[in-house]
């Protein structure tokens, strides 16, 4: 399962190294309007899974886990659906802004608290297409809008 849409390129290069047959669903949920920077802290779920995960191993994938709310609040709900087994893995994860516990199974990189954007994290919803993570100065950046 992956948390559009940050975590779209991520997950398509995942999937073509994972060697077991699999599946790909996808859920829209987010915790940030946009133009934001910031996680209002509650999640909202714009666009729910179209498969049943009862009795199914999940991997959910998530391009970056910040302050944690986000993706305790998809775990939740997953929970309650009967995975056979439930595991998160991230690209991104900043520890130092954590609010929320949540697990990591699978972990790319662990980054300081920056802002950053590129390979599927967006900037104002720009830049998602970009092949590398880069880091913002937000003092410097002027909006594309």
């Amino acid at each position: 399962i992956c948390i559009l849409r940050g975590g779209v390129l991520f997950l398509v290069d995942l999937s073509r190294h994972i060697t077991t047959p699999h599946m790909l669903d996808f859920m829209a949920v987010t915790s940030y309007g946009v133009g934001k920077r910031e996680s209002s802290g509650s999640a909202r779920v714009a666009l729910d899974l179209q498969t049943d995960i009862r009795n199914k191993h999940v991997l959910l994938v998530e391009d970056i886990v910040d302050s944690g709310h986000t993706i305790h609040a998809v775990l939740q709900m997953l929970e309650t659906r009967q995975p056979k087994s439930l595991k998160v893995c991230a690209l991104l994860n900043k520890p130092d802004r954590r609010e929320a516990n949540v697990p990591i199974d699978y972990l790319g990189f662990s980054i300081p608290n920056k802002f950053v954007f590129g390979y599927g994290l967006d900037l104002d919803e720009y830049y998602r297409n970009l092949p590398f993570v880069g880091v913002v100065d937000l003092e410097k950046y002027k909006p594309v809008r």
